[in-house]
């Protein structure tokens, strides 16, 4: 199966949603290349960036999973390379 580059920004506003947040990253810790997590203190969240080699429909599943956690927002980025 041809995977894709991407990068997920994550921006966890209720930090009782890490726990939630990091249970689906290790559910696709497979496809992850590396991880940042920025805790951002002055306004009380926390930033996380993912790079990912895996298929386009893995990508968006992860990305929906923690978009539907409460108190987080998530987008997706992808390369523009070929699949």
């Amino acid at each position: 199966m041809e995977t894709r580059i991407a990068i997920i920004g994550i921006i966890v506003e209720d930090i009782d949603s890490t726990g939630a947040v990091n249970e689906v990253l290790h559910d696709y810790s497979m496809y992850i290349i590396g991880r940042m997590g920025l805790p951002y203190r002055e306004r009380d969240i926390n930033i996380i960036t993912i790079a990912l080699d895996a298929p386009g429909d893995v990508i968006n599943t992860m990305a929906g999973r923690i978009g539907k956690i409460q108190g987080v927002s998530v987008k997706a980025m992808y390369s523009k390379l070929p699949e």
